[in-house]
């Protein structure tokens, strides 16, 4: 086999990558059991991202089409209480196959379970998002499936293409990879008109290409190339590429890297940092306003963090996770940032040191108040009256 890899390509590029994968190809659909021949060439391919240094996310479905089965549930659709009840048994057996794979290769494998509402609502987005960065931090491979067995709404069509979306968004992914039934994005439905031309890369998600999508042709899947563009539409908007690919060949993440196999890319504008900065910075009404001392301001404007040393006055109600105004201690606005403690917080912390905070508030938190990623400068020289802000944008998700 010659590769062909692309020393551009996205995937080799990305320092951290979400892989979704879809029921039709995790599930024989004759048999309702893993496809484990399958699933192993799967594990390989992930493997060998984390050896490069390459931190790897998984979103995996096929909890409801294996325990269908296992419970006897005929073909067709099933009632809310009849998924619920076949996803608590799917569950365990697909992680125990995914912690069977990894842990013989000495990976730790950790399962999350989510819905869309974990990714939406501020604190537990953010509470998400905390697990997420420590799990990849020690070392750990997330495997994320929708949390079924309470979701009532959540579990509808295409639900984990769009919570793949969101996981990308929320870990600040470069590169989203969704495999399934389909090799990408056509000007038709192939099925029906054999005119239909493939679409290799979408730089703007236009109303004509949404107008594209088509339904899925597997049984076992509920997603459809509709719920593919919504997912596009989320990841590009987050700084994250995404790419459309059929996953049923041995060895799909090789493929796509390699360029063996047809796939359709969707380009963003910038990067993950960016497009979370730019939502900062377009923040119309920060909640409230942290006043920072000199020494802290000559840590901003060289690319640190802000340490609660540094915070000589808070003002306002502001929540963990809103954005506030940072200012300098002739109270001009010097940055905006997403902050890690509540006013109430913030007000016990401001002045003293990190190693201090556990024992001030009872919990260890963060050491930032706020973090250099979640923080955009909007005005480099504070006393030469220019300001310059980083564009505008509507928040990624």
């Amino acid at each position: 086999m010659n590769a062909r890899r692309t020393p551009t390509s996205p995937l080799t590029l990305a320092r951290r990558v979400v892989v979704k994968v879809g029921s039709s190809l995790l599930v024989d659909q004759e048999t309702g059991r893993i496809n484990r021949s399958w699933l192993e060439t799967l594990v390989e391919d992930l493997l060998r991202l984390r050896k490069r240094g390459q931190q790897v996310i998984l979103v995996s479905s096929g909890a409801i089409a294996l325990g269908r089965r296992q419970l006897g549930l005929a073909k067709g659709a099933l009632r809310l209480e009849e998924s619920q009840a076949a996803a608590a048994v799917g569950q365990i057996r697909l992680a125990h196959a995914y912690k069977e794979l990894l842990e013989a290769q000495q990976v730790t494998v950790a399962q999350v379970l989510l819905t869309l509402e974990d990714s939406e609502r501020r604190r537990r987005y953010l509470n998400a998002r905390a697990t997420l960065e420590s799990l990849l931090a020690l070392g750990a491979l997330p495997v994320i499936n929708e949390n079924d067995t309470v979701a009532t709404a959540e579990i509808r069509y295409g639900d984990n293409d769009r919570l793949a979306a969101r996981v990308a968004q929320m870990a600040g992914a470069d590169c989203l990879l969704l495999l399934s039934d389909v090799d990408g994005l056509y000007t038709a439905d192939p099925n029906k008109d054999p005119n239909a031309q493939f679409i290799e890369q979408v730089r703007h998600i236009t109303p004509e290409i949404e107008a594209m999508a088509g339904r899925s042709a597997s049984d076992v899947g509920s997603g459809g190339m509709t719920t593919k563009i919504l997912a596009a539409k989320i990841a590009v908007s987050a700084g994250c590429h995404m790419c459309i690919a059929a996953g049923h060949h041995r060895h799909p993440v090789r493929r796509i890297e390699e360029d063996e196999t047809r796939r359709t890319w969707f380009l963003p504008t910038g990067n993950p940092v960016a497009a979370r900065k730019q939502w900062i910075a377009g923040t119309l009404n920060p909640a409230g306003s942290i006043t920072i001392d000199a020494g802290a301001l000559r840590a901003l404007l060289d690319g640190k963090s802000l340490l609660p040393a540094g915070v000589i006055k808070s003002r306002g109600r502001f929540e963990r996770g809103d954005t506030v105004s940072v200012l300098t201690p002739e109270g001009i606005e010097i940055a905006r940032g997403i902050i890690a403690y509540s006013d109430v917080d913030a007000a016990r912390i401001m002045g003293r040191k990190s190693s201090e905070i556990e024992g001030l508030l009872g919990f260890r938190g963060r050491d930032e108040m706020i973090h250099r990623d979640n923080l955009v400068i909007i005005r480099h020289e504070p006393h030469s009256g220019e300001t310059v802000r980083v564009g505008a944008a509507e928040s990624p998700g």
